[in-house]
């Protein structure tokens, strides 16, 4: 019941970054395409947006009640960082959602696409650096000051990087995914060349990361190279990327869009697997993890059967949902 919890956990956050950061990544890619993009931006992830959310509340649920230590440990050592990605999520859903939805089209508009595209960048790079504060290493057990507690965990320059590196990886994974939902010729091919350069950062951005953190004092590269399922992962993930770029060349819709997911897929998989069953480091070596942090089994067993019994309702409410929507915008079109 204990791995299956974790398995679930696991899967909610690659979840999560595939789906839901496709959205932020979708706010960063208007940043750079401009207006010209913004129907076909709106129109792939309207019917989704906040469904994707469920990912992330998820990812909370499972360690609220099945890791009370690690949910409340992180809640009080990254309470800062964790409310600025919050008030991301809400300002970007809210900006969304008035934007789109708006009966009166006026200049607001401009206020409500200038929010929708800062949260898109604030919230993917807040949670990159909630990541890198859980394993660096820099959160005391008995800290001196409030900035000590509070604000040196994830203030500094590999928490940074990291926030950069998943803005990067998401933008890579909207503009991916918009190549098959431009019906514009000419849309298309911009998305195609913001994939590429998306891409091209988001290798650039992963190798910075590594460089940050032997700057920081943290050995990550040294943990993935006495891994070899991260090895594996990492390589295969480097081997796909010649196949990326001739797909992208030859502006297919479906093989991008598999072979962006499995990378995202070996970064993550490979990023767990190391760090696993660690979840957050101490300035002093020591650290909380999955395994000797675990509520009681009765907790467990029920957290179990209810993820079984959730994930038998939401994938095909998910499905329908999707379905309904683009239907739906599609009727919208040919209405117009």
């Amino acid at each position: 019941m204990l791995f299956f919890v974790i398995l679930f956990l696991a899967l909610s956050l690659l979840a999560y970054v595939l789906f839901g950061g496709a959205d932020f990544g979708a706010g960063i890619i208007e940043i750079f395409a401009g207006n010209k993009t913004r129907k076909t931006i709106t129109h792939a992830i309207a019917p989704v947006w906040e469904a994707n959310h469920i990912w992330l509340i998820l990812v909370v649920v499972i360690l609220f009640m099945g890791f009370p230590l690690i949910y409340a440990q992180v809640s009080l050592y990254l309470h800062i960082p964790l409310v600025v990605l919050l008030l991301g999520i809400v300002l970007r859903g809210t900006a969304f959602t008035f934007r789109h939805y708006d009966a009166v089209i006026d200049r607001s508009q401009n206020y409500y696409s200038f929010i929708f595209k800062l949260s898109s960048v604030i919230s993917p790079f807040f949670l990159g650096v909630i990541m890198g504060a859980l394993i660096l290493g820099k959160i005391p057990l008995e800290p001196g000051s409030f900035y000590d507690a509070f604000m040196a965990p994830w203030l500094n320059w590999f928490c940074f990087v990291l926030g950069i590196f998943t803005c990067c990886l998401f933008a890579f994974l909207a503009a991916v995914y918009l190549i098959g939902e431009a019906e514009d010729q000419v849309i298309r091919k911009h998305f195609l060349r913001m994939a590429r350069n998306a891409n091209l950062a988001t290798v650039v951005a992963g190798g910075f990361v590594f460089l940050s953190a032997e700057v920081s004092g943290y050995s990550l590269a040294t943990q993935f190279l006495q891994s070899t399922p991260a090895i594996v992962a990492m390589v295969l993930a480097t081997l796909s990327l010649p196949v990326l770029w001739w797909s992208l060349l030859r502006e297919q819709l479906i093989l991008p869009r598999f072979l962006a997911g499995f990378q995202a897929t070996a970064i993550l998989g490979a990023w767990f697997w190391v760090q696993y069953p660690v979840v957050i480091r101490y300035a002093d070596g020591s650290y909380l993890g999955l395994l000797d942090t675990a509520a009681p089994f009765p907790t467990i067993r029920q957290l179990a059967l209810a993820l079984i019994v959730g994930s038998l309702l939401i994938l095909p409410a998910l499905y329908f949902l999707m379905k309904t929507f683009k239907a739906r915008e599609a009727l919208m079109d040919r209405e117009v």
